[in-house]
């Protein structure tokens, strides 16, 4: 049985080690490094920043705790340099694994001839399957000056030699929020302009509003309900950035602009008229298995533009997978486990961190749900008084039979606290069981047994 699949991002390559370890033949093809976006433009680089302007500001308030450091300084250089070897590490990890389990990778640009062929590197690749993995790339603006050459995108933005001074960034959303806190942390004047009322418009909107203010109170100037109209040419290389805000125009000059309005599916250039694969400007329309209207087709991550999260693709890959095996008689029902989607965990590595899962209490409102919203407050948390981190809430959204709705946290290690919740929402387990579930004290994690109490 044979496997072509397209991309070599987190949902593409840990589909295809899932495959070589069942007995596919699985080939692999990448028209860029192995790792996709999230390894090499995305999440990892974004991650190694934020943790060099994390170690910046922990040393900046050692103080507070006691300990003195003096001749603080910012090598951005070293900054980058560590964060392309965690990069070169990370990948060459990848290619070892796809190489030690037999997955055939091919680096070039596929397109799909018909339902079972792949052309790529000037070859064609026959298959019983074809799994499309080719994620998603930034969207710009359609506006004046968009393609300018300080109008950077969110690769771009990693790839700077040096911390601009001034830094505007368009969209306030998780890559645009992230970068803004990182060089506010390097020491950039950074101002942020949104379009919508609030930032991170699909996170819940006390969370949203608590973040916000606490970016402003390192410096950070939010510009919300603004509606770019261009961008223009300034003194000195810098660019004019220019919108309207209630009917008003205003405008602020930057160094580098960073272009973070959303992404838009990898759909083009694929072949997918070829062999009939359905598609609109929002992604391949996939079923609950992933598969697509042509049978021996599936598609994953990002490119079927249902939640466009690194870990999303992997797991939506488990599940294309599962199904393949279970149409040909090859595993149990429960071979991969209850893999559950609507359950999909999400974090946003600014200072402070936030992160989130299930319903906001704005859609449990939409759905006329009967809800209870639970708290806790970092402040009240002896181990969050220990690190010097005050600063944060957990909220916890209790259904009406008990079950857990959602939860949103900001503040330190916020990640690893909602991840708790995404085991206890994925496996059925309600506010009762997260009550008689002992907590280790002193930990954060005890801020969502507060909540729960």
């Amino acid at each position: 049985m044979k496997i072509t699949i397209i991309g070599a991002g987190p949902g593409g390559y840990e589909t295809a080690l899932a495959a070589a370890k069942r007995g596919f033949e699985v080939v692999l093809v990448e028209a860029g490094h192995v790792g996709g976006t999230c390894l090499n433009a995305g999440c990892i680089p974004t991650k190694s920043l934020c943790h060099s302007a994390q170690l910046l500001e922990d040393m900046l308030r050692a103080g507070e705790s006691g300990i003195g450091v003096s001749g603080l300084s910012v090598d951005f250089s070293a900054v980058q340099r560590r964060k392309d070897e965690v990069i070169d590490r990370l990948r060459t990890g990848i290619e070892t694994l796809l190489s030690s389990a037999g997955v055939k990778v091919v680096n070039g640009r596929a397109v799909i001839l018909d339902g079972h062929t792949v052309e790529a590197a000037g070859e064609k690749w026959q298959s019983d399957y074809i799994i499309i993995a080719s994620g998603s790339s930034p969207v710009p603006l359609n506006v004046p000056g968009a393609d300018s050459p300080g109008v950077l995108d969110s690769t771009a933005i990693l790839a700077l030699d040096a911390v601009p001074q001034r830094l505007c960034v368009i969209g306030a959303g998780v890559v645009g929020l992230e970068m803004a806190s990182v060089f506010r942390s390097f020491g950039s004047e950074v101002t942020v302009v949104e379009y919508c009322r609030e930032i991170l418009p699909r996170f819940d909107a006390d969370i949203a509003k608590r973040l916000r203010k606490s970016l402003a109170s390192r410096g950070i100037d939010f510009f919300l309900q603004a509606q770019v109209t261009g961008i223009f040419p300034a003194e000195e290389g810098a660019s004019r950035v220019c919108w309207t805000k209630k009917g008003a125009e205003e405008e602020c000059v930057a160094d580098a602009v960073l272009m973070s309005v959303g992404r838009r599916p990898n759909c083009s250039g694929l072949g997918l008229e070829n062999a009939g694969v359905g598609f609109s400007g929002k992604g391949i329309a996939v079923d609950g298995e992933m598969r697509t209207n042509v049978r021996s087709i599936f598609a994953i991550g990002d490119v079927n533009g249902r939640q466009m999260l690194a870990h999303a693709a992997t797991w939506q890959g488990k599940v294309a997978l599962q199904a393949i095996l279970r149409e040909n008689g090859m595993t149990s029902e429960d071979d991969f486990g209850k893999i559950d989607l609507d359950v999909m965990p999400s974090a946003v590595f600014t200072l402070p961190e936030v992160a989130s899962v299930g319903l906001s209490e704005e859609e449990c409102k939409a759905q006329g749900l009967d809800f209870r919203s639970r708290k806790s407050f970092y402040r009240a948390n002896g181990k969050a008084l220990c690190m010097n981190e005050p600063e944060g809430i957990c909220k916890l959204l209790e259904g009406k039979d008990g079950k857990i709705l959602g939860c949103h946290v900001l503040g330190a290690h916020a990640a690893e606290l909602v991840q708790e919740v995404s085991v206890l929402m994925s496996t059925g387990c309600g506010i009762e069981d997260l009550r008689a579930a002992v907590h280790i004290h002193p930990t954060l994690s005890e801020l969502l047994h507060s909540a729960a109490e």
